[in-house]
């Protein structure tokens, strides 16, 4: 269990590192470089100068170091990031600028106040703006300009104009409710699920090729044991004829026939031995021992036996087929792809309606600045010299008002973007149900021929093991009848390639066995749990 756990906690580490992005504060950089990890904890698993795997181990290697499983998690992360995305809309957003205008004309007329005109407008603003998922939008916004002139006739120079806005917009029609404007948040976690669903399935089908690829290396090790002993026993008949030959006992052309054996025989171990490192620098690549040079240069030491312990399984199609449907991850990717759809269905006939939209603001002005007048005889004196705060303290009176409402609305006579969008969304809606058949009818098929296979490798068992203690007690017969000399040295020899057969044919029904064993653990949806491997995820 302690090994499970380590695999579960770093089979999720890049996930949790992920999730930490969400929680970044505005102007958080992130530049720490992109690495690639090495692989972890093949040390644990060296012993005598040999890697030494269980069937359980190679599965743990596999969930830690595979980069098939890595590539698929990073598959899994970025569908994460889509949520984020889709609450952009909702996130707050605050604008300010300031800008500065100077512009000198000449005077076209007397009532300029000036021979040459010229100005400065220094204009301030600041913006706040919120869209809630209810499609309500506030906003907030101050602005304030100074204004310079030489134009005789200005009361007030330079003067603060300032105003406070408050506004709030509301669809009516279209876009109205939590429905529409949630709904890309709605989708977003709905394909964070499906990618969920996808992950589990794509590491279902891992454990499984890791189980197979372990019992591929079993059953070549196996394979070997039993051809080297076949050579064993030719030789030993070579060289019991050579000396029968030396003896003056054997023809010397009988001495051929078991000579010939031993180099068939020689030519089987030699093909064995590499069939063995090939399937061996395979399950290496799984298990991510090829990434360490010094690991992967060891022999695999593999502690599982083929042979199967206690009673053998006896499954009931039916219900395994009914368990199938219920815990396959691509039936449930579908349902949420499904889910998906409906939602693309509902939001295209949103679309459809006509656009209303209500909308009020309210502003408080004020003005500042130093105010100009006139005495009896025209000349120009100074009334007051106020300035930015003056407009500000207006403003906070709200002595000078402008308010208002509006409402509008926009009837399209033709929406064919909307029909369109309707039309794509209900035809997929029906390809993905046509999809889920498709899948069905696949599990149905996949967890059909599971059974079959384990029905078969189940009955073939017991025919091998009957086969091979019946060709070895021929062997016996024949050797005893070749002593005697009741027969030749050709019949020792077919009775001893029958045994070897035998032996071969049972080695290959007891891994069948286990490859079915796991077939059946896969098709029905229950690999993961049968092997502990808990993949705990979140939608954010």
């Amino acid at each position: 269990m302690k090994k499970y756990a380590i695999a579960f906690l770093l089979l999720l580490a890049p996930t949790f590192a992920a999730a930490q992005v969400y929680s970044g504060g505005i102007f958080h950089s992130r530049s720490a470089p992109v690495q690639v990890p090495g692989p972890v904890h093949l040390e644990d698993f060296v012993f005598e100068g040999k890697l030494r795997l269980g069937l359980e181990d190679a599965i743990v290697l596999a969930l830690l170091n595979n980069t098939d499983v890595s590539v698929n998690r990073a598959q899994y992360d970025l569908s994460r990031f889509a949520v984020q995305r889709a609450r952009q809309p909702f996130d707050p957003l605050l604008v300010s600028n300031f800008a500065a205008t100077r512009s000198v004309s000449p005077s076209a007329s007397s009532l300029s106040g000036a021979s040459t005109l010229s100005t400065l407008n220094q204009p301030l603003g600041i913006s706040f703006s919120q869209e809630f998922q209810t499609g309500t939008a506030l906003g907030a916004s101050f602005n304030s300009t100074r204004s310079t002139t030489n134009s005789t006739f200005a009361t007030v120079n330079p003067s603060f104009t300032s105003g406070l806005t408050f506004s709030l917009s509301q669809p009516l029609w279209r876009n109205r409710g939590l429905f529409p404007n949630r709904a890309g948040i709605m989708i977003a976690k709905r394909g964070v699920r499906q990618s969920e669903a996808t992950f589990e399935a794509q590491v279902s089908d891992t454990l499984q090729r890791v189980i197979f690829q372990y019992w591929d290396v079993v059953q070549a090790h196996k394979t070997l044991e039993v051809l080297k002993k076949s050579l064993e026993l030719a030789q030993a008949s070579y060289d019991r004829d050579k000396r029968a030959l030396e003896l003056g006992a054997l023809p010397p052309l009988d001495i051929y026939r078991s000579e010939s054996q031993v180099a068939q025989r020689k030519i089987a171990v030699i093909q064995a031995e590499y069939s063995l490192k090939q399937v061996e620098t395979v399950l290496r690549q799984t298990v991510g021992a090829d990434l360490d040079d010094r690991i992967g240069a060891l022999d695999l030491d593999l502690t599982e036996k083929a042979e199967p312990t206690g009673t053998l399984a006896g499954v009931d199609l039916q219900e395994i087929l009914s368990q199938a449907l219920n815990n396959r991850r691509e039936l449930e990717a579908q349902k949420q792809q499904l889910a998906i759809d409906d939602t693309n269905v509902k939001l295209a006939n949103n679309n459809l309606k006509p656009d209303l939209n209500l909308g009020a603001s309210y502003t408080s002005n004020g003005l500042g600045g130093v105010v100009f007048g006139a005495d009896a005889l025209g000349n120009p004196i100074l009334v007051s010299n106020g300035g930015f705060s003056d407009s500000l303290s207006q403003i906070g009176g709200f002595s000078f008002p402008t308010y208002g409402m509006s409402l509008q609305l926009r009837l399209p006579i033709r929406n064919s973007a909307a029909q369109a969008d309707l039309g794509v969304a209900l035809v997929s809606k029906r390809k993905d149900l046509y999809q889920k058949r498709s899948v069905e009818q696949t599990i149905s098929s996949e967890v059909k021929n599971a059974v079959h296979d384990l029905e078969q490798a189940e009955l073939v068992i017991t025919a091998a093991q009957t086969s091979r203690d019946l060709s070895a007690k021929n062997l016996s017969a024949e050797e005893r009848k070749y002593q005697l000399g009741a027969e030749t040295i050709f019949f020792v020899l077919d009775a001893q390639n029958q045994l070897s057969q035998a032996e071969l044919a049972l080695v290959q029904a007891q891994i069948s066995y286990q490859r079915a064993l796991a077939e059946v653990d896969h098709a029905t949806g229950s690999l993961l749990d049968k092997h502990k491997v808990s993949l705990a995820t979140s939608v954010p």
